[in-house]
């Protein structure tokens, strides 16, 4: 079966996307990178060093430090998808991330986001 072309796209080409979708909502940049950081266990320097390595979604996740446990009590909907239900491992943690930054750009807040 084909891998869907996410997986090989480079996440530093995303990651604007992420930024700008949170500063339409006045939210900011730094405000990203925690959601990355509570999500994938990398500090803001290891971001960073993937960013600059312009690593595609597939390693990004794969080397991520500690995928955070709370990650599965993100629930909800995007793209048309229950995140909840995706079967394929790494397609779940792209949802995951989407899903968070979504929910950052819908103004709520961080501790919620974060699920602490």
């Amino acid at each position: 079966m084909a891998q869907h072309r996410i997986y090989t796209t480079s996440f530093a080409s995303v990651y604007p996307h992420y930024v700008t979708k949170a500063e339409r909502k006045n939210r900011t940049k730094a405000d990203v990178d925690q959601i990355i950081c509570w999500l994938t266990g990398y500090s803001p320097e290891q971001l960073q060093t993937q960013l600059d390595n312009d690593v595609d979604f597939q390693t990004f996740f794969a080397d991520a430090p500690a995928m955070n446990t709370n990650r599965a009590l993100i629930k909800g909907v995007v793209c048309g998808v229950r995140v909840e239900d995706i079967e394929e491992p790494l397609m779940q943690e792209i949802r995951y991330l989407d899903k968070l930054i979504d929910e950052l750009a819908k103004g709520k807040a961080m501790e919620k986001i974060l699920r602490s």
